[in-house]
C-alpha cells in the first residue's frame, strides 16, 4: 500500500519545517518577527513598510541564514523590546552582531544592530535593507538626502531600471489616506533600487552605494553600527475584517489566453524523450530549447532539442547564446546553416550575446559585446523565414537596463526567478504582486511588438550575479536555489497559476514555464538532489495539472478577474459555450473563503486531499462535481480549483 506523503511534502516538496510566525504588537503597531528581521509592519491593519532586515551577503550575493541566540522579548502591548545575538558564517569567514528592536504604542519603531567581523569578511553587502511595499507605486514621497537636502519625488510606476533615489537618509510618504510614515536610516549612506525588476513586490533601500567597489572586505575586528527608525502618524480608513473572505468578480474581455510553453535544457533531452507520452498530455504549444556552445552544445544538441519538442507535440523554439564578440556574424551564420541542415525546425529563434548573460550593475562598465543593431541584423540574415526574438535570457532587470532594438525584432523576451533576494514561502508568492508593473514595463520596452516571458519558475536557472545558482542538495528553502523543492508541491502549482494569470492579463503573447523534467520539471525522475516521497513512489507533480489546464485555455477569450485581495488569491477566467471557466489558486498557507457573483455549476479541486490521486493520474482534475448553486467556496492552503460558473 502506498504511504501518504507528509503535509510538508504535499505543500512544499520538502520536510524542512515552516518557521513559526511570531507577531509583535504595541498599540495599533504590529510586525512579524522572522529570523530576527521584521516583515509586514502595519499600523491599524494597514501595511506601512514591507520589511526591515539586517542582512549579510557573501561575494556571490547569496544571503546567509544567521544563527540566532539569546532571543528575548520583553514588555507589554504598550511597548515591546526584542534583543538577540546572531552569527553569519561559513567555512571561510564569520560576522557577529547584536540587535535591538523596540515598538511603541505611539507608532514608533526602532531596529538597531551593531556587528563585528570575526575574521576578514568578504561581502557584497552587509547592513540594513528597508522595503517599501509595491502599493506605494506612483505615490508622492519626501526625500531627505545624506547632505541634508530635501526634495519631493514619487515612487516609480513604470519599473525603474537603475536607482530612482540616491544618497538617502530618510523617506516620508502617505501609506494610506490619513496615514503618514517616516523612515529614517542611520549609520551609512543609503540608496534605493526598484526591486520589481526581480519580481520582488517592493522598493528596496539599502546600505553602501553600488558605485563603490564590490565585493569588499570588512577587516577582522571592524565594527558596523546602524539603525532604522520609523514614525507613524495619523489614522487609516476602516480596514475590512480579516474573516470577510475574498470577492471574485468576472469583468470585461481581455483578448485571447496566451500560448503556454515549457523550457528545455539539453541535459533533459533524454529524459524528455523517455517521458514524451506523459508530457504530451499537457498540450504545451511550444518548447524553448536552450543552446550554449560554451557547454559543449553542437548540431546534435540542436537535433535533440527539436526532436524532444516534436515528441511531445509542441512547436520547437530555440534560445541560442552567441559567444563571439568580434566574430558574432560568422557564428550566427554558422548556427543558421546548422539549423537549416536540420530542416529549419525552429519556428522562433531567440539569440543573445554571451556577455548579456551576466549582470552589469549601475555605475559599472559594460563588458565588450556586439553592437545590438548590427547583431540582430546579422541574426535576421542568418535565420530567414523565422520569427526572430531578442531581449534577455536572464531576468527582466537586465532587459530593463539594456533594451534591444525592438524595431528589428518580431518578439521581445525575458525570464524571471521568484527567489533572487529571499527564499521563504511568503516572499515567493508575494512577488507575484510585481508582475502587473513588469508587464506594463515590458510592453513599453517592446514598443508595439509582441513580448514573451520565460522559461520561468520559482527556482533560478542561471545566476547573472555570481558563479551559479545554489545546487541545494539539502532540499531547503533558500534564495538563489537551482533545485527548489516547492516545484514539487502545491505551493509551486499555485504560484504557477498566479504567474500565468498575472502575465496573461498583462498582455504577454506567450508564457513559458519551468521545464519538462529535472529541477524545473513536472514529474519525478531520479536526480542527485532528494525528492522526498517521490523518490520512493514516483509520479506527477501538482504543477503538471495546472499546466495542462492552462494549456487547454490557450486561444480562448479571456475575461478580467478582479479580486478583493489579489495577494491572497489569483485566477484566470475564459468564456465557454456552457458558461465561464474559472481557475483560482490560494497563494497562502491558510484557508481562504472566496465569494463568487455567479453560482458554481461544477468544480474540481487540487489540494492535500486530492494530492495522492493527482500524482498517479494525468486526468485527476477531469472529473468535476456539481456546485449545487453555491456562490461560496473554501480553498485550503495552496489549493487550486477549477470552476464552471452558470
Amino acid at each position: 500500500m502506498t504511504s501518504m506523503p507528509s503535509p510538508a511534502v504535499v505543500l512544499f516538496g520538502t520536510e524542512e519545517p515552516v518557521p513559526p510566525q511570531r507577531i509583535l504588537k504595541a498599540g495599533a503597531l504590529s510586525a512579524e518577527l522572522d529570523a530576527g528581521n521584521l516583515r509586514h509592519i502595519r499600523f491599524g491593519g494597514v501595511e506601512v513598510i514591507r520589511a526591515i532586515s539586517f542582512i549579510v551577503r557573501d561575494h556571490n550575493w547569496g544571503t546567509y541564514n544567521p544563527e540566532i541566540t539569546d532571543l528575548a522579548i520583553t514588555g507589554t502591548d504598550d511597548g515591546l523590546t526584542v534583543t538577540y545575538k546572531a552569527v553569519a558564517r561559513d567555512e571561510r569567514q564569520s560576522f557577529s552582531y547584536a540587535a535591538e528592536i523596540t515598538l511603541g504604542e505611539d507608532g514608533t519603531l526602532a531596529f538597531a544592530a551593531t556587528g563585528t567581523a570575526d575574521s576578514a569578511f568578504l561581502t557584497n553587502r552587509t547592513g540594513f535593507v528597508v522595503l517599501h511595499p509595491s502599493a506605494a507605486s506612483g505615490l508622492p514621497v519626501t526625500i531627505e538626502h545624506a547632505d541634508g537636502a530635501v526634495e519631493e519625488g514619487r515612487f516609480p510606476a513604470i519599473i525603474d531600471p537603475v536607482q530612482p533615489m540616491m544618497n538617502l537618509s530618510a523617506l516620508t510618504h502617505e501609506a494610506a489616506p490619513g496615514l503618514r510614515v517616516s523612515c529614517r536610516m542611520e549609520g551609512d549612506v543609503y540608496e534605493m533600487e526598484d526591486q520589481r525588476n526581480w519580481t520582488d513586490a517592493s522598493y528596496k533601500t539599502y546600505v553602501r552605494p553600488l558605485a563603490l567597489p564590490w565585493p569588499y572586505t570588512l577587516a577582522r575586528g571592524e565594527v558596523l553600527d546602524q539603525a532604522v527608525r520609523l514614525t507613524v502618524s495619523g489614522q487609516p480608513a476602516q480596514v475590512a475584517p480579516a474573516d470577510a473572505g475574498i470577492t471574485v468578480t468576472i469583468g470585461e474581455a481581455l483578448g485571447p489566453v496566451p500560448a503556454l510553453g515549457l523550457g528545455l535544457d539539453p541535459d533533459e533531452i533524454a529524459a524528455t524523450l523517455a517521458e514524451a507520452e506523459t508530457l504530451a498530455r499537457i498540450g504545451a504549444r511550444h518548447v524553448v530549447g536552450f543552446y550554449d556552445p560554451r557547454r559543449g552544445h553542437d548540431r546534435e544538441t540542436l537535433r535533440g532539442l527539436a526532436a524532444a519538442a516534436q515528441a511531445i507535440g509542441a512547436e520547437p523554439w530555440l534560445e541560442a547564446v552567441i559567444v563571439g564578440v568580434d566574430d558574432y556574424a560568422e557564428e550566427l551564420a554558422a548556427l543558421g546553416r546548422a539549423v537549416a541542415a536540420l530542416g529549419s525546425p525552429f519556428a522562433v529563434v531567440l539569440v543573445s550575446p554571451a556577455p548579456d548573460l551576466k549582470c552589469t550593475l549601475p555605475g559599472s562598465p559594460w563588458p565588450p559585446a556586439p553592437p545590438p543593431r548590427d547583431f540582430f541584423a546579422a541574426a535576421r540574415k542568418a535565420f530567414p523565414g523565422v520569427r526572430l526574438g531578442g531581449g534577455m535570457f536572464s531576468y527582466f532587470t537586465e532587459l530593463n537596463r539594456k533594451r534591444p532594438p525592438s524595431d528589428l525584432l518580431d518578439l521581445v523576451s525575458f525570464t524571471t526567478t521568484a527567489m533572487l533576494h529571499a527564499g521563504d514561502d511568503h516572499s515567493i508568492t508575494e512577488g507575484l504582486e510585481s508582475l502587473p508593473a513588469m508587464a506594463l514595463s515590458a510592453a513599453a520596452i517592446a514598443a508595439g511588438k509582441p513580448w514573451a516571458v520565460g522559461p520561468s519558475a520559482i527556482g533560478m536557472r542561471m545566476n547573472p550575479y555570481g558563479e551559479a545558482p545554489m545546487a541545494n542538495p539539502g532540499n531547503i528553502r533558500q534564495a538563489m536555489n537551482f533545485n527548489d523543492p516547492r516545484q514539487r508541491g502545491l505551493l509551486g502549482a499555485a504560484w504557477t497559476l498566479g504567474f500565468f494569470a498575472r502575465f496573461a492579463a498583462g498582455g504577454a503573447s506567450a508564457i513559458t514555464l519551468g521545464g519538462t523534467t529535472g529541477a524545473f520539471g513536472v514529474l519525478h525522475r531520479r536526480h542527485p538532489w532528494p525528492q522526498p516521497w517521490f523518490d520512493d513512489h514516483g509520479g506527477l507533480f501538482p504543477v503538471f495539472h495546472v499546466l495542462k489546464g492552462l494549456a487547454g485555455l490557450g486561444g480562448a477569450a479571456m475575461r478580467r478577474v478582479a479580486l478583493s485581495d489579489p495577494s491572497a488569491v489569483q485566477g484566470i477566467a475564459v468564456e465557454r459555450p456552457d458558461g465561464i471557466a474559472l481557475w483560482l489558486a490560494n497563494l497562502t498557507g491558510v484557508e481562504q473563503v472566496v465569494h463568487l457573483e455567479s453560482t458554481i455549476a461544477e468544480q474540481a479541486v487540487l489540494d492535500a486531499g486530492t494530492f495522492m490521486a493527482a500524482t498517479q493520474d494525468a486526468e485527476a482534475l477531469a472529473t468535476m462535481a456539481g456546485g449545487g448553486g453555491a456562490t461560496r467556496c473554501a480553498l485550503a492552503p495552496y489549493a487550486i480549483a477549477r470552476f464552471r460558473l452558470n
